[in-house]
């Protein structure tokens, strides 16, 4: 902390020795001593408060930074599903001309969007699963 050697430490002493006298100086170094690690103590404790700070704030920035990456994902998964909906498969028995006159609410084409989805899922790792066992 300061840049003192020994030579300043020497007058400090024999310094403290005349102001104080031999019999109070003992004492004075030694309250000198606790107050000096009082301080020390209370440094670092600031130091290691600001670090958990810090380290906290990086934390919440990584994690706001995921929130927006999910959320954007989360949007685009919604546009794809609701895109799917909006696009009913075509019967090949139906014209398009014969199609109802109104079109279900948005939670229920979300809802059949999803089972079809799903539905094709399914169907897919079936498939996997004869072909892998098809090479077997």
């Amino acid at each position: 902390m300061f840049d003192i050697g020994f030579l300043e430490l020497l007058i400090i002493g024999v310094v403290g020795l005349l102001v104080l006298g031999p019999e109070r100086l003992p004492k004075a170094a030694r309250t000198l001593g606790l107050w000096i690690g009082k301080i020390k103590r209370t440094v670092s404790g600031m130091q290691r408060e600001i670090s958990a700070q810090l380290e906290a704030e990086e934390l919440r920035q990584k994690l706001d930074e995921q929130q927006k990456k999910l959320d954007e994902g989360l949007d685009r998964v919604k546009r794809d599903v609701e895109g799917i909906a909006d696009t009913p498969p075509r019967d090949p028995a139906k014209p398009s001309a014969e199609e109802a006159p109104s079109s279900p609410p948005p939670e229920q084409r979300l809802d059949d969007a999803l089972a079809r989805a799903r539905e094709t899922a399914a169907d897919e790792p079936d498939a996997d699963a004869h072909k892998d066992s098809a090479a077997r």
